[in-house]
């Protein structure tokens, strides 16, 4: 019994070390496929943006004729100067939102108070609007700002107010806070602590996993702003970048490389922005995960 074991151990073995070349040759080959499909396009847009004239019925990996002049015409079109309006508007408007989302969340898991699952329905309503809906009322609320009856059309102001209130940061950071131990707030309580404190102390640091994830979900949204910009922007100078790519992309005038160039400079920012809050995001839907 024991030499018949034997032997289909070392037939297993041999067939493990002949199938062990071939199999890591279909992981290379198949890994290899998925990079380039979700890769690729990202190479090629940079391999384009820095092409003398690229060809868009071609696809390169590597620039030809490596050149910087893409740039330099971006730079005369003025997309530097919309760059910097969207780096205004994503960065108080992420603010706003990251600081509205966390306060809202602790009134909504933390608190016990009469209307609290209205208010949740009304929130996950507003997720269900699509901004084509509410394009004309915001803009006419934007044009005549209740009680105070101020003008924000033409503003960074305008841009950035709206985006204050998000219903998906806000769901994400109550279903967070609401797995907080109670026992901590307990505690917090015994030693003196106040309201504020025991926010700021005890269930804000532990809910850092859940400020990455509406962190990297809130600068893509922000940063991929369309319509807002369009309502609120009264001259071509107060356009954000993704309101500059669209009007390159009419222009006859401007090149696909400095297009490319362009869609580079806007793709950037999100990349950077998910690189450096890649270890808080990943724990906070790990964590989320884990909680389920």
């Amino acid at each position: 019994m024991r030499r018949a074991q034997n032997e289909s151990l070392h037939t297993v073995l041999g067939l493990q070390a002949r199938n062990g070349p071939l199999a890591l040759i279909l992981k290379t080959l198949l890994y290899g496929g998925i990079i380039l499909v979700f890769a690729g396009p990202l190479l090629a847009l940079l391999a384009g943006a820095f092409s003398k004239v690229p060809d868009p019925t071609r696809f390169s990996l590597w620039p030809h004729d490596f050149t910087l002049g893409n740039f330099e015409v971006a730079a005369h079109r003025g997309v530097y100067r919309y760059l910097f309006n969207s780096f205004v508007v994503v960065g108080f408007g992420l603010l706003l939102q990251m600081v509205v989302s966390v306060f809202a969340s602790y009134a909504l898991a933390r608190k016990k108070f009469r209307g609290a699952a209205i208010v949740m329905l009304l929130v996950l309503a507003t997720m269900m609007l699509p901004e084509e809906v509410v394009a004309i009322p915001l803009s006419v609320v934007l044009s005549d700002l209740p009680l105070l009856h101020v003008n924000l059309i033409g503003t960074y102001l305008g841009m950035i107010l709206p985006l204050g209130a998000w219903g998906f940061s806000i769901i994400v950071m109550t279903e967070f806070m609401r797995e907080v131990p109670l026992s901590l707030e307990e505690a917090a309580r015994i030693d003196g602590a106040g309201e504020l404190r025991v926010f700021w102390s005890v269930v804000l640091p532990v809910c850092r996993p859940a400020l990455g994830v509406i962190g990297v979900f809130g600068f893509t949204m922000i940063w991929d702003q369309y319509l807002l910009p369009l309502i609120v922007a009264h001259e071509p100078s107060q356009f954000t970048l993704p309101i500059a790519l669209r009007t390159l992309r009419t222009d006859d005038q401007v090149g696909i490389g400095v297009l490319l160039a362009a869609a580079l400079l806007a793709l950037l920012p999100s990349v950077i922005a998910f690189l450096l809050f890649q270890r808080q995001f990943t724990r906070g839907l790990s964590v989320e995960a884990v909680g389920r």
